[in-house]
């Protein structure tokens, strides 16, 4: 294939940072981008190079020129881009998650399968260096059969109020990326989940039947068991990881702006982790762009599938059921619905 030819959908913060991030890539020209405020775009798409700025995603896909697709838009307007984008033979990249209703994202497997489309789903921290070294490791049998996963993810400050009521909440919205986390690096899916939710932080979060501070026991189909803790609300960006295997264990720390350390003789002081997830997973969300990019010119499979995405959502979706009856929740359960 020659140079791809790409369109972006929605440009917001995900959005300008994914072309931003395309632009540095010689094998990808990017044709067009559309969003509702097109006029407020216009500057900064003709400094990265994009010509074509439109408020109608569908100047996009009925482009004959334009491979492929990245949906960066709302999740409520993802199901019907994603369908009228792969009808008319685009590749697809869709930010997480791919929809609020486990069975329209069950369709869009389906869907991309039928029409002979990619459709890589943005779960960046894949490709962060830490992660994909531990699941590197995992694999290569270096700590035995893992038995036990923990992952704490603790956001640094809670979102706007404004966002709390169109987010999913904290499982779909946040804790979703370490439910597609804990898949990759024990390399198995998850079969049951038995959740715990508070509202700690702030009460807008319960106005909408939402939690701010959550628990999930996770039970792999592997005979594994995992752990994860989630916060929004830690004042730093708290991102670690422990597998625990037959033979040993591999951890991960918080990453930090520098590794200076300052003593003295009222203590010992160094800088916060790095403060938020476009820090922290900078070079994740390039690696992650790139993955689908060369997919589509080796013709290869792309990293992170529909179904992956389908698994994170159906393992967010059976924490909800878990904290609502207060019980553990077969995934079975959901996906038989």
């Amino acid at each position: 294939m020659e140079q791809i030819k790409l369109g972006i959908i929605g440009a917001g913060r995900i959005g300008k940072l994914h072309a931003e991030n395309l632009k540095n890539l010689p094998q990808v020209k990017i044709k067009a981008i559309s969003d509702l405020f097109a006029d407020s775009i216009k500057d900064w798409a003709a400094s990265c190079g994009i010509e074509n700025v439109s408020n109608d995603y569908r100047n996009i896909l009925q482009d004959e020129e334009i491979n492929a697709i990245l949906i960066c838009s709302p999740t409520d307007t993802h199901i019907s881009i994603i369908k009228e984008a792969a009808e008319a033979g685009k590749h697809i990249f869709c930010e997480k998650p791919i929809s609020f209703n486990l069975q329209e994202t069950a369709e869009i497997v389906e869907l991309v399968k039928k029409h002979g489309v990619k459709f890589q789903t943005g779960f960046n921290r894949r490709f962060d260096h830490n992660m994909s070294r531990v699941e590197e490791l995992v694999r290569a049998g270096k700590i035995g059969d893992p038995h036990m996963l923990k992952i704490t993810s603790r956001d640094p400050a809670p979102p706007h109020p404004d966002y709390i009521p169109s987010s999913g909440g904290l499982f779909i919205d946040m804790a979703i990326h370490d439910f597609d986390l804990a898949r990759f690096m024990m390399n198995s899916d998850v079969v049951e989940v038995y959740a715990q939710g508070a509202v700690l932080i702030d009460p807008a979060f319960a106005k909408h039947n939402d939690v701010d501070t959550a628990t999930i026991s996770l039970r792999f189909a592997n005979g594994a068991l995992g752990v994860i803790d989630n916060s929004r609300k830690a004042h730093y960006y708290d991102q670690r990881v422990e597998v625990f295997g037959s033979e040993g264990c591999l951890t991960i720390q918080n990453d930090f702006p520098n590794s200076a350390e300052l003593y003295t003789n009222d203590g010992v002081y160094r800088d916060k982790p790095l403060y938020f997830f476009l820090e922290r997973y900078n070079n994740a969300y390039i690696k992650e762009i790139q993955a689908f990019v060369e997919a589509i010119v080796a013709n290869d499979l792309v990293p992170v599938t529909a179904n992956d995405g389908y698994q994170a959502e159906l393992i967010a979706h059976a924490a909800r059921l878990s904290i609502k009856e207060n019980r553990p929740v077969a995934l079975k359960e959901l996906a038989a619905l």
